[in-house]
Order: C-alpha cells, then structure tokens, then sequence
C-alpha cells in the first residue's frame, strides 16, 4: 500500500480527544517508524513534533542522521524513509496514568497500521513494551531495556529493534545503535511476502 499525501505533519488527520497534541511526523510511506513515549518526556512540546526540543530527541537525531535516515536535525528535521509518533500524543502537564495509555491506544495503532512500517523502533520502556506486548509474540514480562538495546526482534509481523532511553545512553550505547541500524539497512529488511504467484502474470506481488 503507498499512501499519497504530501504532508508530513499528522497526515492521518488524527484528532484525539486531548486539547493539544504533538502528531505523527515524517514520511508516511516509511520503512522505518521511531515510537516515543509522550511529548513530556521525548519532546515536542513547543514544536508540534516528535523528538524535538529535548536532550533525548537531540540524542537521537543524532544517530538518525549519522545513518542517514535524517538530515538536517533540529524543530523540523528532513527525514528520508522514517516517521515519528508516540504512544500517548496529547501533551498534559502531569504524567499520563495507565488508563491515559490506554484511551490514546487506539489512535497510535490506527496509524501504526496506515504507515505499514517494515521496522519498529520503539524508544524508552513504556514504547518498548506497550510494542512487544502488541506486536511481537514476545512476552514484555521481566524485560531487561538495557539488555536488548540496539537488537533485533523478528518474532511478529515487524522487525523491531528497541531503543533504551537517549537521555541516559552511554558512548557504547549510542554506538551500538549506529552499527545495529548501518547493519540492517545493509540488507533485505522488508516484511512482506509475495503472492505473485497466485497471479496469471509473471509480476511479484508483494504484501505485508
């Protein structure tokens, strides 16, 4: 599926019932899906987009760009076949409770769907778990974040490679994510398989 927009902020027109909002940012097309927490924690605040504004947004701009995913880093960075969300989008003074989580669920997977990632890149514990649970057949249960930093899980309908906290990454850290993303975009990444097949024709027939 190609979706045709030209906007790169909130292109799905989401509207959650939150007065303000930080929404998707980037290229709805993308390979690549960075999932955040909430704009208090990751940023965006001020920006209306993900991952600015924050030392743990400048930290991951920082390796995006280092691998190409990303140009020009700051308020309104040049991504190249990557998007932003977050998990809980509506900006609150106070940190979301479990049942905020819970409300804005259904608008993070509405267009978790839409873009149709090949890779996940869900960033500090609530993203990296609130993933595993819903798209991996892995159990989120007794998760080591540091432990699986910058690896990769192939175990659901998404390669997902989770990303430990940017505000409290060591140097080993931020390298090891470096070469995890240089390594995977070295080969075939894509989830899909092709049904061409099935077809009458010679064409491929690729699906997620």
């Amino acid at each position: 599926m190609v979706n045709i927009t030209r906007r790169s902020r909130n292109p799905f027109d989401l509207d959650p019932p939150c007065a303000e909002f930080v929404p998707g940012y980037g290229d709805p097309n993308a390979d690549f899906h960075v999932i955040g927490d909430h704009p208090g924690r990751h940023g965006g605040k001020e920006t209306g987009i993900p991952f600015t504004r924050s030392k743990s947004g400048r930290a991951l701009q920082q390796v995006l760009e280092a691998v190409g995913l990303l140009a020009h880093p700051g308020d309104e960075p040049t991504v190249a076949n990557l998007y932003f969300s977050y998990i809980y989008l509506c900006v609150d003074d106070d940190e979301p409770e479990p049942r905020d989580y819970a409300e804005m669920e259904r608008f993070f997977d509405a267009e978790l769907r839409a873009i149709t990632a090949h890779v996940l890149l869900p960033v500090g514990e609530r993203a990296i778990r609130q993933v595993l649970e819903q798209y991996t057949t892995d159990s989120p249960d007794d998760v080591d974040v540091e432990a699986i930093h910058a690896t990769e899980i192939s175990t659901g309908a998404w390669l997902v490679i989770p990303i430990a906290e940017p505000a409290t990454w060591t140097a080993d850290q931020r390298d090891a994510l470096i070469d995890a993303l240089e390594t995977l975009r070295r080969r075939d990444y894509r989830r899909e398989s092709d049904l061409g097949r099935f077809n009458s024709g010679s064409d491929p027939y690729y699906v997620r």
